[in-house]
C-alpha cells in the first residue's frame, strides 16, 4: 500500500520545499493542490477519507501549507470538520515552516539553559514564526516580550497568541534598532525572527549586555538579524553568548519536518500543529 502524502497549499502554486521533504519524510507520493480554501476543499478532503478501508487509512494524510499561516490555519480547522467517526486520515499544519522553525529554534535555546523565568525578547515577531516562537517560551516558563515597528501590530500579535495558545506576551514598540536595542536591555534570550535581510540589533548593541544568556536569528540571508551572528552557528559561544544561527538550528527543522510526516503514516488520527510539533522537537534536540 503506497504512502500518499496531499499537499493542500493556500499559494498559487504547491511549494517546492514542502514537496521534497514530504518524499524524504517517507510518503511515496506527494500530490500537490493549490490555491485551496475552507470553501473549496471538502471535495478532496472526501477524497482522501473514503478511498481505503479503516486498516489502511493511515497511508494516507494531508499537509497543510502555503506562505500564509493565518490562511493555512483556517484550511486546517476547515479540513478537520470534513473528518467524521471512521472517517478521518492524519493532518499537519506547517505554513511557511512557521511551526516546525518556530519548535527547532525554541527546542535548541532549551537545550542550553532551563527557559523557566528568563526574560525573551522576540524581535520583530508579529510574524507567524515569531508568534509561535513566543507562544513556545511562554509555555516553557519564559518572560515574553515581542517588538514591532509599530505597537498596534505587537498589541495584535500578542492578542492573536493569548487567543490561540493561553499565554500573556507582552507587545513592545521598537521602531529602529536602537530601540530594539533598549527593548532588550534586561533580556536573558533575544530570537530574531524578521524579514529576511534586515538587520534588527548590531554587534555593538549587544556584545556588552552584562544580562544576555542567549541568542538565536532565524534569518540565513545577509545581513542576518543580529550583526556579529553566523548562520552556522551551534551553540556558539560569542562575547560570553551562545549563539544559534538559522541553519544551525535549521538541521533540527529540517529533520523534525520529515519526522513529523513520518508520524503522519503511524496511524489515520494524528493532528500535527504547534504543541505537538513542538514536543516533538524538545524530544529531538
Amino acid at each position: 500500500m503506497k504512502k500518499l502524502l496531499f499537499q493542500f497549499d493556500t499559494d498559487t502554486h504547491p511549494s517546492v520545499f514542502d514537496t521534497v521533504v514530504g518524499y524524504d519524510g517517507g510518503a511515496d507520493h506527494v500530490i500537490g493542490h493549490a490555491g485551496l480554501t475552507p470553501e473549496n476543499i471538502a471535495s478532496l478532503v472526501e477524497g482522501a477519507i473514503f478511498t481505503r478501508a479503516p486498516k489502511d487509512k493511515k497511508n494516507t494524510a494531508i499537509f497543510v501549507g502555503g506562505s500564509d499561516m493565518e490562511a493555512g490555519q483556517l484550511l486546517f480547522k476547515a479540513v478537520q470538520k470534513c473528518f467524521f467517526p471512521g472517517f478521518q486520515v492524519s493532518v499537519m499544519l506547517d505554513s511557511n515552516g512557521s511551526n516546525t522553525t518556530a519548535a527547532a529554534a525554541v527546542a535548541k535555546l532549551a537545550t542550553t539553559h532551563s527557559l523557566q523565568g528568563k526574560n525573551a525578547v522576540v524581535l520583530a515577531g508579529t510574524g507567524p514564526v515569531g508568534q509561535r516562537a513566543a507562544a513556545m517560551l511562554a509555555q516553557e516558563g519564559a518572560n515574553v516580550a515581542i517588538t514591532a515597528r509599530k505597537i498596534e501590530r505587537a498589541i495584535a500579535a500578542s492578542e492573536n497568541i493569548k487567543k490561540r495558545f493561553g499565554v500573556d506576551v507582552t507587545p513592545i514598540e521598537a521602531f529602529d534598532n536602537a530601540a530594539r536595542a533598549k527593548a532588550t536591555e534586561n533580556a536573558h534570550i533575544i530570537l530574531a525572527t524578521g524579514a529576511a535581510g534586515v538587520e534588527l540589533l548590531s554587534l555593538e548593541q549587544w556584545q556588552n549586555n552584562p544580562n544576555l544568556e542567549m541568542i538565536a536569528d532565524a534569518n540565513a540571508t545577509p545581513p542576518l538579524g543580529i550583526g556579529g551572528t553566523d548562520m552556522m552557528d551551534k551553540g556558539e559561544l560569542r562575547h560570553g553568548k551562545v549563539i544559534w544561527g538559522a541553519i544551525g538550528f535549521g538541521t533540527l527543522k529540517l529533520a523534525l519536518h520529515r519526522a513529523c510526516v513520518s508520524k503522519l503514516f503511524e496511524d489515520n488520527k494524528q493532528i500535527l500543529d504547534a504543541e505537538n510539533i513542538f514536543a516533538l522537537a524538545k524530544e529531538m534536540a
